[in-house]
Formats: structure tokens, sequence, C-alpha cells
């Protein structure tokens, strides 16, 4: 058998991915389900790993879904590149998800919404040294002798996916990222759902590694700077009588530079917006999507200062 797909699922949940597997063109004989239920997605998706019997194990999520021709893609992919052991794909946002959910999909693959991160929810360049930027569970397909040196760190969640692609490269395996086979993940509905998605991925940052393998990857540190920098600047401004308008205080010239910075977010937030909105051809979104990125960007920096306090 050729792969076996791997679907963790929390028990209230149902798993809509299976409707779109079961309209995929591929021969039935050459792939099976592996349905894992449970609270904890990495310990669902082990004991799913090693119910496979495939060559190739893929790691989905439930409440995506994928074209019919996704198999036959990933099949060409290892065949063309025999050397490489893992391989992730784009998880785009589904063209059927609805106002807040879809103008949140267009600030997540914006460089200016997700930085690096935002290659995880577009169609790229074609990457066979690819990292955790580009790659998800949500679209994973792996060897399956990986799964005999990593497994997911049942620990974390989220940000068990990250640490499963640092560990298999440094256990010696290939990783790469193939835009040429896509599934639909479903954003969070509402600002709720999604400013706590955002903060999890922040808080587990300081769970999933160190200090010191942080900063390798500085842009993810800019969120925690920029809210340490804004809880600065409001504690400045409630004490400093120059810039709440009296006449005492230090000098004026040296306070209003403090607010180049949030000038200059402002400036970009704007100027991204009319990006974002005219390459995802959604006008209207360009009204949205400067709060969006402000939501992500301050709950991800929040989750991230609370995961070091935590720590």
């Amino acid at each position: 058998m050729k792969f076996s797909l791997v679907i963790p699922v929390a028990p209230e949940r149902n798993a809509e991915i299976l409707e779109s597997i079961k309209k995929m063109d591929y021969p039935k004989k050459e792939f099976h389900v592996v349905v894992v239920r449970g609270k904890n997605p990495s310990e669902n998706r082990n004991k799913g790993a090693e119910k496979a019997v495939g060559e190739i194990i893929g790691f989905l999520d439930d409440d995506a879904k994928v074209e019919k021709d996704f198999l036959k893609n990933i099949e060409n992919f290892f065949n063309k590149y025999p050397s490489i052991d893992v391989v992730g794909g784009p998880q785009l946002t589904p063209k059927d998800d609805k106002s807040f959910a879809k103008i949140s999909g267009y600030a997540l693959c914006s460089r200016f919404g997700a930085a690096g991160t935002s290659n995880r929810y577009k169609k790229g360049e074609l990457n066979l040294d690819a990292d955790e930027s580009s790659i998800t569970s949500a679209n994973l397909f792996v060897r399956k002798h990986v799964m005999n040196k990593v497994s997911f760190d049942t620990n974390l969640f989220p940000g068990e996916d990250p640490k499963f692609i640092e560990d298999a490269k440094e256990a010696g395996f290939r990783v790469a990222y193939c835009p040429d086979f896509v599934v639909y993940h479903r954003r969070r509905p509402t600002i709720t759902g999604f400013t706590k998605q955002i903060f999890n991925y922040g808080k587990v940052r300081p769970k999933k590694e160190s200090l010191s393998k942080t900063l390798k990857h500085p842009f993810f540190l800019i969120p925690s700077l920029f809210v340490i920098y804004l809880a600065f600047l409001i504690i400045n401004s409630l004490f400093n009588p120059i810039i709440t308008g009296g006449f005492i205080g230090v000098d004026k010239f040296n306070s209003n530079i403090l607010f180049i910075p949030l000038l200059l977010y402002i400036a970009l937030a704007i100027i991204f917006s009319f990006i974002d909105s005219v390459d995802n051809k959604d006008f209207k979104a360009v009204f949205v999507l400067p709060f969006i990125y402000l939501l992500i960007h301050l709950s991800y920096g929040i989750g991230m200062i609370r995961g070091y306090v935590k720590r």
C-alpha cells in the first residue's frame, strides 16, 4: 500500500476531511485512512503512525479539504525526489470561508501579518531544504521509516509540528516544501477563537525551544518587543506631562521620538492592507486587515511573554 492518511480528531468533533478524501482520483486499494480520536493531537498522530501500513504516512487535519489529484501529486513528488524524507504543502483558506475567517486568512498569508510563517498559508516556490516556516501538520507527508526515529512531542500543542520538523532535520532527514499539493484549512470564524489560537502559538514557543534557538529566528521575537514598546509608550504617556499636554517634564522632542515606531507601524499596516486586499481581489478587506494585523501581533507577542514568564 502506498499511503496511510492519519487524521487526529478531538472527541467532540467530526472529520470533515473524509468527504473530500472519498472523492480523490486515486486507487482505493493504494491508501487507507486512520482516524484517531483523543484530546491530544500529538498523541493521536503518533498512535495513527503506529497503525499505518503505507510506505508514506500523511498527516492531515480534520477540518480541511483536499483536491481530487491530491495523492497523485504527492506520489509524483516522491518519485521525482527519492532523497526527500519529509514534505509538506500549503494550507490555503477555503473559498467558502466567510467574513472574518476569510479576511484573517489574507492576514496569515501576508508578509506583514505573519512574516516568514506566511509561507504556510499560500502557494510558494519549491524548496528542497524547508523548515517550520513553510510546513505544518495540516499537510505533512513522511516516509514510514522517519517515524522510527522521530515522533510528535505529546507535551506540545500547538507547536508540535515545528518541533517535529526540527527534530527530523536534526536526525538527518531531508525536508521539503512543495506547492503542488494543497489542503484547504478552515480559519477561526470568531475574533475570540482566532486570538486564542495566535496567543497559544506564541505561548508555546518558549516551551518548544530555548531563547538562544529563538534568537536564530529573531522575527519570532518582534511581536513581543512590540508589545513591550506599546506598554512603555502607554506608561510614558500617562506619567509624562509633556506628552499629556502639560508644561513640565522631559524634553518634548525626545518624548515625541517615542511615537515614531508606532507611526511607522500604522503606515505599514495601511500600505499592506491595500496590497493584500488587491492580491486577494477583496477591496472591502482594506478596512479590516489593519485590525487583524494588530490582533495577530499583539496576541502572539503577549502569548510569548506569557510563555517565558510561565517557564
